[in-house]
C-alpha cells in the first residue's frame, strides 16, 4: 500500500488534533501548545502478530496468581505493589543522571528472568562497562541498541523476553509515520504499538521518559493516560538519597515510595529510611524538631530545621526547602495571631533535612515547634517528636494512621510524642509517652515554658 503524507497540528498536552494551527487548544484550554507535524499513514501490517484478540465472557478469563514477576529488589516491587504485573506498561521518569538507567539495569541484571533491554542512548559496550561496575553476574539480560520499532519487535519475536525495557521512548520512531525522532506524533505512536503488544501478549513493558525543565514528562500529557503504572524518580544530584515514587498505580497504591542510596556500585536499597533523616548528634540545638511523617503506607522520622533571624532586609525572607511555602507563611501567621510572636518582622528559613520534600500537613506541629524553638533559642527535648495538623483557628487537628506513627517514634527510641486531643483513642500499652494538645498557646506552655 502507498504511504499517503498528510500535514495535522496537535496539542502537546492533550493530543488534540487540527486541521490548522491555533494559538489556544479548544480542547484543554492550554495556550501555545499546537505545533505542526508530519503524519504518514503507512501500512501496518508489520505488526499483525500483536493484533489477534477477540472478545471473551469474563467467566471464562483465566486469572493465575503469578500475574507478577518480582524484582530481587524489595523497594521497586514495593512501589510497583508486589512486582510487575504480566502485561502491563510502567512509565518510569525523572531528571537526566538521577539514576533511571542504573535502577533498571541492577534490576535486569539481578532478575530471575529473561529481559530484554533497549537502550537508544547507549551503545552495548557502554552498557556493558556499567553493568560491570554493578554486578559481576551478567548471564539472563539481552542488550540492544536500537532505536526502530520494527526492528524492536522483531527482536521480541525471537528472543520471547519476560520482561521488555525501553531505554527510553523518545529515541523510538516507527516507520509509519515520517516524523522525527521524538516528535509527539513518534512518541505517542510508539507507546500505543508497544501497549497493544504488552496486553496482547502478556508482556511487562516498561518505558523510560524524560521530563521537561518544568519537571513534567516530555511528550504528550495523554502519555501518562495511556499507561498502568507511572513512576517518578526523584532526588538532588548532589544529594545520595534518590526516591522512587508511584504516581499512578492501576494494580497497587499511589504515592508509594522506595528509597535508594546512590553510591559507586549503583543504588543500593535504604530498608529502614527514618535514620537517614534525623540527626545523630547527643544534644541537639535550638531550631530543630522531629516529626512522623506516611509516605504511601510508609512512615518516616523526618528532622525539620528552621532559623529565625531579625530582617536584613527591609521585607522579612520566606525561604523553605523541602517544605511548602505558602503553607509555611500560613503557620508563621498563626504564631503572630494565635500565640502573640511577633514573627512577621523577622527572616524565616525552614529546612527539611535529607532532600525530602514533605506534603504531609502532619508535620505542621513539627514546623511550628522549630520555629518557636530558634526564635526563643531553646533548644526542644532530642527525645519528642510531634505529629499534629494545625488549622487557621491555631486547633490542633488529628491526622491518618496515628498508631503507625506513634509505634514508629516508639520504635526509634523516642521518650515523648505530642498530638492532637481530638484523638481519643487510648495509647496506655505503649512505652512512648501520648501526650495530647488542643491548641498552640498549650504547645508553647506545655513545651517551652516548662524547658525555660
Amino acid at each position: 500500500m502507498s504511504s499517503k503524507i498528510k500535514l495535522i497540528y496537535s496539542c502537546s498536552n492533550c493530543g488534540a488534533k487540527y486541521p490548522k494551527w491555533l494559538g489556544q487548544c479548544t480542547a484543554c484550554g492550554e495556550w501555545n501548545t499546537v505545533a505542526e507535524e508530519i503524519v504518514n499513514t503507512k501500512n501496518k501490517n508489520d505488526f499483525e502478530f500483536i493484533s489477534k484478540s477477540k472478545a471473551v465472557n469474563i467467566n471464562e478469563i483465566n486469572y493465575a496468581n503469578d500475574q507478577r514477576i518480582f524484582f530481587s529488589e524489595n523497594e521497586i516491587n514495593r512501589v510497583l505493589g508486589g512486582g510487575i504485573v504480566k502485561g502491563s506498561v510502567v512509565l518510569i521518569s525523572g531528571e537526566p543522571g538521577i539514576g533511571k538507567s542504573t535502577i533498571l539495569l541492577q534490576n535486569s541484571l539481578s532478575s530471575s528472568e529473561k529481559v530484554l533491554y533497549i537502550s537508544g542512548e547507549e551503545s552495548s559496550s557502554q552498557i556493558k562497562l556499567r553493568a560491570q561496575r554493578i554486578t559481576e553476574n551478567l548471564t539472563n539480560c539481552f542488550i540492544l541498541t536500537e532505536t526502530n520499532l520494527e526492528l524492536i519487535l522483531k527482536n521480541v519475536e525471537e528472543i520471547k523476553p519476560d520482561i521488555l525495557i525501553i531505554d527510553s521512548i523518545q529515541t523510538v520512531q516507527t516507520d509509519i509515520h515520517e516524523s522525527s525522532q521524538g516528535s509527539l506524533t513518534q512518541i505517542r505512536e510508539c507507546t500505543g504499538i508497544l501497549i497493544k503488544l504488552a496486553k496482547n501478549t502478556g508482556l511487562p513493558i516498561i518505558i523510560v521518559g524524560h521530563i521537561t525543565k518544568e519537571g513534567s514528562i516530555a511528550g504528550p500529557k495523554i502519555l501518562e493516560h495511556m499507561v498502568d503504572v507511572v513512576l517518578h524518580f526523584e532526588g538532588d544530584k548532589q544529594n545520595q538519597y534518590r526516591i522512587l515514587r508511584s504516581k499512578k498505580n492501576r494494580f497497587g497504591s499511589t504515592d508509594e515510595i522506595g528509597i535508594y542510596q546512590m553510591n559507586s556500585n549503583g543504588l543500593n536499597e535504604v530498608s529502614d529510611p527514618s535514620e537517614l533523616f534525623i540527626s545523630k548528634k547527643e544534644k541537639k540545638s535550638s531550631g530543630s524538631a522531629v516529626s512522623v511523617t506516611l509516605d504511601g503506607s510508609r512512615s518516616l522520622m523526618i528532622e525539620i530545621q528552621a532559623l529565625v533571624s531579625s530582617a536584613v532586609y527591609g521585607t522579612p525572607q520566606r525561604i523553605s526547602n523541602g517544605f511548602n511555602s505558602k503553607r509555611l507563611n500560613m503557620l508563621l501567621a498563626i504564631l503572630e495571631k494565635r500565640a502573640g510572636f511577633k514573627i512577621g518582622i523577622k527572616d524565616v528559613f525552614i529546612n527539611v533535612t535529607g532532600g525530602f520534600k514533605i506534603e504531609d500537613t502532619a508535620t505542621d506541629l513539627a514546623v511550628i515547634c522549630a520555629i518557636l524553638s530558634s526564635n526563643i533559642n531553646l533548644a526542644i527535648d532530642q527525645y519528642s517528636c510531634f505529629c499534629a495538623e494545625v488549622d487557621l483557628s491555631g486547633e490542633l487537628r488529628s491526622v491518618s494512621s496515628i498508631e503507625k506513627r506513634v509505634n514508629e517514634a516508639q520504635r526509634l527510641g523516642y521518650k515523648n510524642i505530642y498530638i492532637s486531643s481530638d484523638i481519643k483513642q487510648d495509647f496506655n500499652s505503649t512505652k512512648i509517652n501520648v501526650n495530647k494538645l488542643s491548641n498552640v498557646k498549650e504547645v508553647v506552655k506545655n513545651i517551652f515554658k516548662e524547658q525555660g
